[in-house]
């Protein structure tokens, strides 16, 4: 095959690393490309095939082989997935500019692949230490180590390590090991004719005193040995999922002093439950897991007898068929044995693996639609061009208002008390200052009082109160505005600003600049998970959610890009390669230097070396007009160039190291999403339709493009220029996309209303337009405008009803979507709305 130029063949640029510190076993020369080598990321092609990777703790198993059987991925995806995080790549960069080596993979698959691997890689260390804690100990033999590298789950390793760990009384079978019994048990096993039981008696001796005990002792080895036995224990799991195994819960016998009657009605439909592990939902088994800890419910896998007998009868025609003629009392023991074993020793070992399974998939599915609701909130489309006033609304301390300019700039804030009794006289005081700042547009947060609030503006504005303002109003989700507001970021920005209306500009700035505002705000407190009223966040691990959200941020921020001469520093450190001590680099070097002129000048920012520029470069970008503006407010010098322009620059690298002056000038490619490392290419495929880089993202520059690929095809051109489908796709969306290109635009806007429907006046059948709230594994909570979210269960969500002609980042539903529904149900005691979808708008 023809390598592109692009690409840098895997053997050439890797380096076998030597290091006093390495604890690798027989480690291979694949290890990690070297960043030097590359030093402004040329995309790297493995050798097809080479599917084989040395982990730092070797184990009888192939690292690449159990994770893609996991995560059903080919091989040689899941290969080169692991050589791209061990070289510290990010999930943005691989997602956009190495395409074709994961094989079109999305983020979300890559994060489980990442997990999955952690994973793995988790077991294999644990057991690591406990091999050298048992040979510490002098208990190591060669049919232990064996087990323990076959393992590969913390269950499997819990199961064969349980006997061996310190304080522990030993297992029966090691008691009976100690009694000599072991050489009667392989007797009965290899030669069961020689067998005398009887020789073994031992009259004055606990445990072979009598041939009842001899029996029970060589019963007890043959179970343990049957129970950690690698083909058997793979037989049994593969016969029990061709079987019917069922998860049960019920209520828990407690007193009822132990357990809070409102927590036991929250759990009545796990009272009596029982489903099959292959049909239960995620959802439910998080439910189930809660009321477990909460020692509401008590729950148990049940394995029917029918596995039980099957299994019995595999061993003894199979795996542990005598060799030769056994007398029926000896065929006895071994049925005894195998019998106990798998009361004793399976059937909680299957338990363990079923429940931590089940628990790991719920978890992951879980913290998944977390991180989905959360990039659909975060990637909002934006509101910009408006003046808003942001509302905290309250009761006795009174709502909190801010009116944030089109910039995002604080122009006035003050209180107003609407609950109080002072609504009429207040109203005034709201009306003045929409005129006075011409701000037509209210923002309230969903927060305590907001249904009231909501009613109190509709009420104004369908009186027509605020002409000649043609008032709109939205609710938005104030979810962690209150900890931001206190936070020493929100001090830092609005300092000397009450914290009560930091919130109100807060929620102004979320409908202006949805991404830029929830960014100084920890994930996990901005609210659309599942289980909110059940503290869903504490039900999973708390590792994997924090690692799943940050990936989701730095996706969202790393695709929309930012501006690097007037982006935030909070937002700076949410892209990839990026981290807040890096961020903060920037901005400082930004205000002692000026503006950035190019990319390359992000290579004399301190710590940021050729790894973090590879990483960041593409998502940072440098406006061209800005640049223009700079250059020509600079002092020209003798030779006519305008010091802006030709920012000349020196910079010491080392004691031994120096590097010539260089002019930096302005790159119009700087401004795309367009890699540094693909510019050539980007510059020859100029050349070859016969555009400029003055052409970007102008119309004449589409049409070169689009006649170009009329009569040639993508694949064929990037075979001309001697790169990749992929990468041309990258530089041609970089080339036609206009300099103000925001792909948020796609998503849709907060929804403005101007007036208020209460939940009496719903009636069934009624056809409602809303705004998707939260989506769960049960359904989607969507928001009709009646103080109250009804909610779409899962069976009335088909692939029909989803289908749209925009894109779509997802098959379900996300918050932000407006959708029509139509009432099924109104329980208005309970105040619960169920809905049908009709469409998505």
């Amino acid at each position: 095959m023809e390598t592109p130029s692009t690409s840098t063949t895997w053997e050439d640029v890797c380096k076998k690393e030597e290091s006093e510190d390495d604890f690798t076993f027989d480690q291979s020369p694949l290890k990690r490309v070297k960043t030097e080598a590359c030093p402004q990321g040329k995309p790297v092609k493995f050798p097809e095939g080479a599917n084989s990777i040395k982990e730092e703790v070797e184990m009888n198993w192939d690292i690449v082989q159990v994770l893609s059987e996991r995560t059903n991925i080919e091989l040689w995806v899941c290969a080169n997935i692991i050589r791209l995080f061990n070289d510290d790549n990010t999930i943005p960069f691989i997602i956009r500019y190495r395409k074709e080596l994961i094989n079109n993979l999305d983020a979300d698959s890559l994060r489980e692949v990442r997990q999955t691997l952690d994973e793995l890689r988790a077991v294999a260390k644990k057991v690591h230490s406990t091999i050298q804690k048992i040979k510490k100990e002098g208990k190591m033999s060669e049919c232990l180590l064996k087990a323990l590298l076959n393992c590969k789950t913390f269950e499997e390793l819990e199961h064969v390590s349980a006997p061996y760990k310190t304080g522990s009384k030993g297992t029966k079978a090691q008691r009976a090991k100690q009694l000599g019994l072991e050489g009667a048990a392989w007797t009965l096993l290899e030669n069961p004719g020689q067998l005398n039981l009887l020789s073994y008696i031992r009259p004055n001796v606990k445990g072979l005193s009598e041939l009842k005990d001899i029996e029970t002792g060589v019963q007890h080895i043959l179970a343990d040995m049957i129970a950690k036995d690698k083909d058997t224990l793979d037989f049994i799991r593969d016969l029990c999922q061709h079987r019917y195994i069922c998860i049960q819960s019920s209520l828990a016998k407690v007193s009822s002093k132990k357990v809070n009657e409102k927590d036991v009605g929250k759990f009545q439909l796990y009272q009596n439950f029982s489903c099959n592990i292959r049909n239960i939902h995620h959802h439910q088994i998080l439910a189930i897991n809660r009321g477990e800890n909460l020692k509401i419910l008590t729950v148990k896998v049940n394995i029917s007898d029918g596995v039980k007998n099957e299994f019995c009868r595999w061993c003894i025609q199979n795996r542990w068929r005598p060799r030769g003629f056994a007398r029926p009392e000896i065929m006895q023991i071994l049925r005894n044995s195998l019998d106990d074993s798998f009361k004793r020793l399976i059937v909680p070992l299957l338990c363990r693996e079923f429940r931590a399974k089940l628990t790991s998939d719920a978890e992951k599915q879980s913290v998944m639609m977390f991180g989905q609701n959360l990039r659909q909130l975060l990637l909002t489309s934006p509101v910009p061009g408006r003046t808003l006033m942001g509302v905290d609304p309250g009761y006795k301390h009174g709502c909190k208002l801010a009116i944030i300019s089109p910039t995002s700039q604080i122009l006035h804030t003050d209180v107003v008390y609407l609950h109080c009794g002072q609504g009429f006289r207040e109203a005034e005081k709201i009306k003045r200052l929409l005129l006075d700042f011409n701000c037509s547009t209210v923002v309230i947060g969903n927060g305590t009082a907001c249904r009231e609030t909501e009613a109190y503006f509709a009420d104004l504005i369908m009186r027509n109160y605020f002409a000649p303002l043609d008032v709109v109003y939205c609710i938005v989700s104030e979810a962690g505005a209150s900890i931001y507001s206190v936070s020493p970021e929100a001090n830092k920005e609005m300092p000397g600003l009450d914290p009560n209306l930091r919130s109100a500009v807060s929620i102004a700035r979320r409908v202006q600049d949805p991404l830029a505002e929830l960014v100084k705000i920890e994930p996990k407190h901005i609210g659309v998970g599942m289980y909110q009223s059940l503290s869903f966040q504490h039900d999973v691990s708390q590792t994997l959610l924090k690692a799943t959200l940050d990936s989701v941020v730095e996706e969202c921020v790393s695709f929309v890009g930012v501006d690097i001469n007037i982006c935030s520093e909070v937002l700076l450190r949410h892209i990839a390669g990026l981290n807040a001590n890096r961020a903060k680099n920037i901005i400082e070097w930004r205000e002692k230097n000026g503006p950035f002129v190019n990319r390359e000048q992000l290579k004399k920012v301190k710590g940021l070396g050729p790894k973090s520029f590879q990483q960041c470069a593409g998502f940072i970008r440098i406006n061209q007009d800005y640049v223009r503006t700079f250059c020509s407010s600079q002092p020209v010098d003798s030779s006519g160039q305008s010091q802006g322009a030709a920012l000349l620059t020196s910079e010491k690298l080392g004691k031994k190291k120096s590097k010539a002056d260089v002019a930096l000038t302005p790159n119009p490619l700087d401004q795309t999403c367009i890699h540094p490392e693909s510019y050539d290419i980007a510059v020859r495929f100029l050349s070859f339709i016969g555009g400029t880089l003055h052409e970007i993202g102008k119309p004449e520059m589409q049409q070169k493009i689009n006649s170009s690929l009329g009569k040639e095809s993508i694949e064929k051109t990037a075979e001309r220029l001697k790169t990749t489908a992929h990468t041309l796709q990258v530089i041609i969306d970089g080339l036609s996309q206009p300099e103000s290109f925001d792909f948020r635009t796609d998503f849709d806007k907060p929804d403005f209303k101007r007036s208020i429907v209460c939940l009496e006046d719903l009636q069934v059948g009624t056809v409602l337009t809303g705004k998707v709230e939260n989506a769960t594994m049960f359904g989607v909570f969507v928001d009709i405008g009646v103080g109250k979210s009804g909610l779409i269960p899962i069976r009335n969500i088909t692939e029909a009803k989803l289908s749209k002609t925009k894109k779509r980042r997802s098959l379900g539903l996300g918050p932000g979507e407006r959708v029509e529904v139509k009432v099924l149900n109104i329980d208005i005691p309970r105040s619960r709305i169920s809905l049908d979808l009709l469409r998505v708008l």
